[in-house]
Order: structure tokens, then sequence, then C-alpha cells
């Protein structure tokens, strides 16, 4: 494995973290799983760069970065419908998308990077979370709900443009 592709995988170790400390209702561990998150949402720009920097890229490297991406915004989103702080079915429309999207990138011969919606999905996922995931004074419930709903928009238009059919070059 690349150390881009290290990087990638390094990822993962923020979820059990982020899953265990949003399990309490104490901002101390919120405001740690905020840092925790940012941080391993940090490596997501860090794994890119280090790939095409140092002309690392791999198929490998472009399955897993995605699938690594689903698991950080996904996993704390589903604690936090545990906490009854948003409804579980925006994690399941998020889910069913991202489910479709690597069914389809499964068929594929070769894997294509993200483009600019997929970028801007990803960049608004990591804004909700982060709102969602703060302990903030009220007055910031009605930012973060948009913002979460703004997510969840892009998630979806990124998902229809990915799966709509390019035409064919001649």
């Amino acid at each position: 494995m690349t150390p881009a592709t290290w990087i990638t995988a390094s990822r993962l170790l923020a979820v059990p973290i982020l899953l265990y400390g949003l399990q309490t209702l104490d901002p101390m561990a919120h405001w740690i799983c905020l840092g925790v998150f940012l941080l391993a949402a940090l490596t997501d720009w860090l794994d890119g760069y280090v790939a095409r920097r140092f002309d690392q890229v791999t198929e490998l490297g472009k399955f897993l970065d995605p699938l690594v991406d689903k698991l950080l915004i996904l996993c704390p989103l589903i604690a936090l419908v545990d906490l009854q702080q948003i409804p579980a079915w925006t994690v399941a429309v998020l889910l069913t998308r991202e489910l479709a999207i690597a069914g389809w990138r499964v068929q594929q011969t070769q894997i294509s990077g993200a483009n600019l919606w997929g970028k801007a999905k990803t960049v608004s996922q990591i804004v909700a979370v982060s709102l969602l995931i703060a302990p903030l004074p009220p007055s910031w419930e009605l930012p973060t709900l948009l913002s979460y709903g703004l997510a969840i928009a892009l998630t979806l238009i990124s998902g229809l443009i990915y799966l709509w059919p390019q035409p064919s070059e001649a």
C-alpha cells in the first residue's frame, strides 16, 4: 500500500472514537468528537494531495477513499439518530444514494475520481456533520438544519449526475 492509501485507511480509526464519544450528551465529549472528525476529514484532502503530488494514484485508493468517506460521514449520523438529533429517514436517504453509487461503481471497468458535484457533496456533508456534532447553543439550530438540508440535496443531486447517462465519445 502506498502512503496515500495508508492515510486513507487511517481515517477509519476515527469511526469507533466518534461512535463511542457521541453516545453521551457530555458537551466536552462532543467537542472532542468534533476535533477527531475534522482531523479525519482533513486526511481526505491530504491523501488526495499525496496521491497526486507523488504519483501514487491507485485503483485501490480510488475505491477505498470514497468507501472510508462514507463511513466517516454515515457513522456519526447514525449516532446522532440514536440521540434523536436528526430523523432516521434522512440518513436512510444518504445511505441509499451511497449504496446506489457503490453498486454502480463496482460494475465499471475503470473507477473515476470524484467530480465537482461529488466534491461539493463531501464538503457540505463535512460542514453539516461538524455542526451537528458540535454542542452549539440553540441559536445555531436553524443554520445547522439548513446546512444538513443542503448536504442532503447535494448528495441527491450528485448521485443523479453520477448515474445520468453520459454521451458516448465518437
